[in-house]
């Protein structure tokens, strides 16, 4: 009878035993299921966060929206840039360079009225204008100037006039990102 009694026991402790890690195997799965919520719960916040409330487009009509409108983005970045370096091509046989002088051509002329004023692009091409003004009668002179030299002779104040541009510009820095 003691060998009843037991085994009676030995098997009271093993099913005591086994409720025991059962029990321990569902507080832990009940752990893990409470932090699969919570972190479930985080990515639906930051799904319906990055949805921006468009609950009838999916992640992947989204992507595709979006990487076309980078494209477009690009496409007319590529204009843009295009149009620049056009516009930048032009802006160099624009005026880029001044140099004025006022001075006395006659003595018997009070104060500097006449002048000489030189109008340069980046690669020193342009034009010198003299203006000599007299009591009687005042005259306007236009000599081509390439490369920062004339073929038509040139007065000490219009050589003057086109060192002061070549030393003087507007600056035009662009950012290339």
């Amino acid at each position: 009878m003691n060998d009843f009694f037991n085994n009676i026991l030995g098997m009271q402790f093993e099913i005591q035993l086994l409720f025991i890690v059962c029990f321990s195997f569902i507080i832990i799965n009940c752990i893990l299921l409470l932090l699969n919520i919570k972190k479930t719960n985080k990515i639906k916040t930051k799904y319906s966060r990055f949805m921006n409330g468009l609950s009838d487009r999916n992640i992947e009509e989204l992507l595709d929206t979006c990487l076309n409108n980078v494209n477009s983005v690009s496409m007319k970045n590529r204009d843009i840039e295009l149009k620049i370096n056009n516009i930048e091509r032009n802006l160099m046989q624009c005026v880029q360079k001044v140099g004025i002088i006022r001075f006395n051509a006659f003595d018997n002329v009070g104060s500097d009225l006449s002048f000489a004023i030189a109008l340069l692009d980046t690669n020193d091409t342009g034009v010198v204008i003299s203006g000599i003004y007299a009591r009687d009668s005042s005259s306007t002179y236009a000599k081509p100037i390439m490369s920062g030299k004339s073929k038509y002779s040139l007065s000490a104040e219009e050589i003057q006039a086109i060192d002061i541009a070549k030393k003087t510009s507007i600056e035009r820095n662009y950012t290339n990102n």
